[in-house]
């Protein structure tokens, strides 16, 4: 017999939106059951009448509230992108000027998003290249700056002699990809918990850097509670 192994692409089964990323009534549940059948099925393996069917409404209704199925991912993936960069950007601001505090801040804003909200990181991430360049620019723009944040602390890190690596794009792309699976594994019943993922990818980013050892528990609170409820 074969072994039981899960079918799941990802671990989470809550969807996790602050409130004011979901609209109110029909448009808000529709987004949040997008937002789960796109991360469990795929942007591609999901209809617009799989979406009707799980807010039990005609599919006709959908449009009067997103114009097409790309709107509602559009959508998703603009508040991940939101909600990423704004965390990023509250844990830089308790970093200092060293590049080696600002690399474990950005890891934990980083993975903070991809434990707390791992179905909107999962779509925003993973089912991001199926947006046109139009609906997508506000997005793209956001991913990219975040790119380069952590592009331009590495380089500084390596220009001080403070990071010893030879490619600063190739350590930028490994600390970023090693955080994006973070939303795929993550079980928020299990036993780590998000600052403790948070505090250990930090140090792996250092390791990776090979930065000398630094503090990796940033004081930004309890990843466990809920985030500011700020406008993305």
């Amino acid at each position: 017999m074969a072994a039981n192994i899960p079918t799941r692409r990802l671990r989470a089964r809550e969807v996790q939106l602050l409130p004011q990323m979901r609209p109110a009534g029909t448009r808000g549940a529709v987004l949040e059951a997008s937002l789960r059948l796109f991360a469990e099925r795929g942007y591609a393996g999901t209809s617009l009448r799989d979406i009707a069917g799980a807010c039990q409404i005609k599919a006709a209704t959908v449009y009067s509230h997103y114009p097409s199925k790309e709107h509602i991912l559009a959508e998703l993936c603009r508040l991940g992108h939101a909600e990423h960069t704004r965390l990023i950007r509250a844990a830089l601001l308790e970093a200092g000027s060293e590049p080696s505090s600002q690399v474990v801040a950005f890891v934990h804003g980083h993975v903070a998003m991809h434990t707390r909200f791992a179905m909107l990181a999962v779509v925003a991430n993973a089912e991001l290249h199926m947006l046109s360049p139009e609906l997508g620019a506000q997005t793209f723009q956001l991913r990219e700056q975040t790119i380069t944040t952590l592009t331009e602390i590495v380089q500084r890190g390596r220009d001080r002699g403070d990071f010893d690596v030879a490619d600063t794009w190739l350590a930028t792309a490994a600390i970023g990809g090693m955080g994006l699976r973070v939303a795929y594994w993550f079980d928020p019943e299990g036993d780590v918990d998000p600052a403790g993922v948070a505090e250990q990818y930090a140090e792996f980013a250092l390791r990776l850097l090979r930065a000398p050892p630094a503090n990796t528990t940033m004081m930004l609170g309890d990843l466990n509670a809920d985030f500011p409820q700020t406008e993305p």
